[in-house]
């Protein structure tokens, strides 16, 4: 609904944008492509997603608006920067309870731009681009001309990514953990945590060294599930899913296919018949079959599907929502699907 936001802003809000600002650039440079010099006062820009993004002091009020980028604040140590977060499919993060116990949770899904602005935020961030564009929230440019800059994970508007493209888009390059690693760098240097960064991306750099050492499971396809048993979302080849497969060396049953998340036919599947499905295990209720053991019920009992090779010899491997989608946790994705891979005896 059309309102006259600006003169109702609270004080400290525009106190702060006098101190924080962001504006859409006449030529926007890559994703998450950091400003090397910073002036006298410790001013630092960002170019997130063709959005000049400059930041004079650390941001104290924080809305996350998507599960991923608010696990990433909290695996920084910024719980008390947060005043607000929005969409989540599972728990949150192991180890980060805690943390996120006293983080108010302004709506399970997209919340209205009043509500986050009532939050009073100096700084709000997004996982995806429809997050903050048109039928999201509301657009970078809303929040922008009242004084609040915005981010959005570089992983949704990486190269190749197309977001014109329908359903959750397309890629053209394949998604690497790199750019989830510049995510985490770009946050840390807005709130000037730099060395809580470097720590943060060694250690995710780490657990994908340890998951995978010795593992070849070449050969070996699977099949990603993220929800819905009408017509059911299945992982494209180059986003988090092809990023997981790649670390472990398998293949992926729909690697010729480049929409993020298709919505494909169990009669494909059928035709693909795939080693092992790879489950998305979610909280949420807005698809049928969200949990695995919905998933599962559904597979076995289906006509079209209780004879894959991989539900008739119950080659399952769970993951939560946010290991499907690029996020912090698609390091916790390798992690179980390497682990999964081994019990199941597909690697040498």
């Amino acid at each position: 609904m059309p309102m006259s936001r600006p003169a109702l802003l609270p004080l400290a809000v525009l106190t702060q944008a006098l101190l924080l600002t962001a504006c859409s650039p006449s030529a926007g440079g890559g994703a998450g492509e950091a400003d090397s010099a910073a002036d006298a006062g410790g001013t630092r820009t960002i170019d997130n997603c063709g959005h000049e993004v400059t930041v004079g002091a650390a941001p104290e009020r924080v809305v996350s608006l998507n599960q991923g980028s608010t696990e990433i604040l909290l695996s920084l140590g910024l719980e008390d920067r947060i005043v607000g977060t929005a969409t989540w499919t599972d728990p949150v993060m192991e180890g980060l309870e805690e943390a996120n116990a006293g983080i108010p949770r302004l709506a399970e899904n997209n919340p209205s731009f009043e509500v986050v602005l009532d939050a009073e935020p100096d700084f709000v961030t997004a996982s995806f681009v429809s997050t903050l564009g048109t039928g999201g929230v509301a657009s970078r440019e809303r929040f922008e001309e009242l004084g609040v800059p915005t981010y959005v994970s570089p992983s949704d508007c990486a190269a190749g990514k197309d977001n014109g493209s329908g359903g959750d888009g397309s890629r053209s390059e394949p998604l690497t953990l790199d750019v989830v690693h510049g995510e985490i760098r770009d946050l840390a240097r807005v709130f000037g945590v730099e060395e809580r960064g470097e720590e943060l991306v060694a250690g995710l750099e780490r657990r994908v060294e340890t998951a995978t050492e010795g593992l070849d499971a070449s050969d070996v396809s699977l099949m990603y599930w993220f929800a819905n048993s009408e017509s059911p979302y299945l992982a494209g080849c180059c986003g988090a899913p092809g990023a997981i497969t790649r670390a472990v060396g398998a293949e992926n049953a729909f690697a010729d296919t480049h929409d993020e998340w298709p919505q494909i036919s169990w009669e494909t599947v059928a035709d693909r018949d795939p080693d092992v499905i790879v489950l998305g295990d979610l909280t949420r209720e807005s698809q049928t079959a969200e949990t695995a053991e919905a998933k599962i019920d559904f597979l076995e009992a289906n006509p079209a599907t209780r004879n894959l090779t991989a539900v008739r010899e119950e080659r399952y491997i769970l993951l939560s929502g946010q290991a499907m989608n690029p996020s912090i946790r698609t390091v916790e994705g390798v992690e179980r699907v390497a682990d999964g891979l081994r019990d199941l005896g597909f690697t040498r």
